[in-house]
């Protein structure tokens, strides 16, 4: 097993890159919900990834819903500034699923809804709306992984 991040809609290919590269140092599985805001062979998105590409396991969706019903038995956990509880207070285990909204606007209200209960959200300051979609993916991917030992990992 692994664990795995959704992307639903990403929007910017340097970050979609980046996570990429997350998901290939870590045996992290990624999965890009359509639309995306650029196309796969995109310049910027390749460079961010570097030449990891190989290394990365990556399912492309039509939509959300696809998700959850090729994942039916999954646990789903959803990054949003609108989340009550921390990444910090949840249990991960392995095959957990990571689910992120594109950078402009997040998740869709009736995702956050549909998964209210393992919502969460990256404690930050008043000062800023939200953190990069790259780094809060690392940083909740990094926090499982250290809850499971770093399986696999070296």
């Amino acid at each position: 097993m692994a664990l795995h991040i959704v992307l639903v809609e990403p929007e910017i290919p340097a970050n979609t890159g980046n996570i990429a590269r997350t998901c290939a140092a870590t045996g992290t599985h990624l999965h890009l919900v359509h639309p995306l805001g650029f196309r796969t062979d995109d310049a910027t998105l390749k460079r961010a990834g570097l030449d990891y590409w190989h290394a990365v396991n990556i399912e492309y969706h039509d939509s959300f819903s696809e998700v959850l019903e090729k994942y039916k038995e999954g646990r789903f956990f959803y990054a949003t500034t609108k989340a009550e509880k921390r990444y910090s207070d949840f249990t991960f285990q392995d095959g957990d699923f990571f689910v992120f909204g594109k950078e402009t606007k997040g998740l869709p209200a009736d995702i956050l809804e549909a998964g209210k209960e393992t919502c969460m959200r990256m404690p930050m300051s008043e000062a800023v709306r939200s953190l990069n979609l790259s780094n809060s993916a690392a940083i909740v991917v990094y926090e499982a992984l250290r809850q499971l030992d770093f399986p696999e990992l070296f």
